[in-house]
């Protein structure tokens, strides 16, 4: 496991149960470098959107948690966000949130001469995606798959 893999797997444990003692969906925890800086993303979200006090709420509540764990020997920035209209599903909790929702299915190679499709929810498991456009049923293998998110429109 890498020293990036630790990190976020160490934060997604202390923002799983920090978030749930705030009430909030804990979505994601990322580890990147940005030019010269480290930066550890805390995302997380509610039913009807995460707005600023509750991204505050859950930085002041997880700071010292990470100072206390020490588990992180770079400097680094926290950043506490909602994560957004476009967020990638990844774990099976945002499968959850997301089944019967519209979303967007973008492959890795073309199939039927598409690489992008877009879909309600029906199915997700560790292995497969199943949606369902116009009454055309589509199933992909995970490992298909670049990028699943929620739809959306402008």
């Amino acid at each position: 496991m890498s020293k990036k893999d630790v990190i976020e797997e160490k934060a997604w444990t202390l923002l799983q149960k920090t978030a749930g003692e705030l009430g909030l969906i804990p979505v994601d925890a990322e580890y990147v470098k940005t030019g010269g800086d480290y930066n550890l993303l805390i995302y997380a979200d509610k039913e009807g959107g995460i707005g600023i006090d509750e991204c505050e709420a859950l930085s002041r509540a997880i700071d010292p948690l990470l100072d206390e764990e020490d588990f992180i020997p770079d400097a680094y920035t926290l950043i506490v966000s909602s994560p957004g209209l476009g967020r990638a599903l990844k774990r099976p909790r945002d499968f959850a949130f997301a089944m019967g929702k519209e979303v967007e299915v973008r492959l890795y190679k073309a199939r039927d001469g598409k690489k992008e499709f877009r879909g309600y929810l029906k199915e997700a498991d560790g292995k497969k995606v199943t949606i369902e456009s116009d009454g055309t049923v589509h199933e992909f293998e995970k490992a298909e798959i670049s990028l699943i998110r929620l739809a959306f429109d402008f």
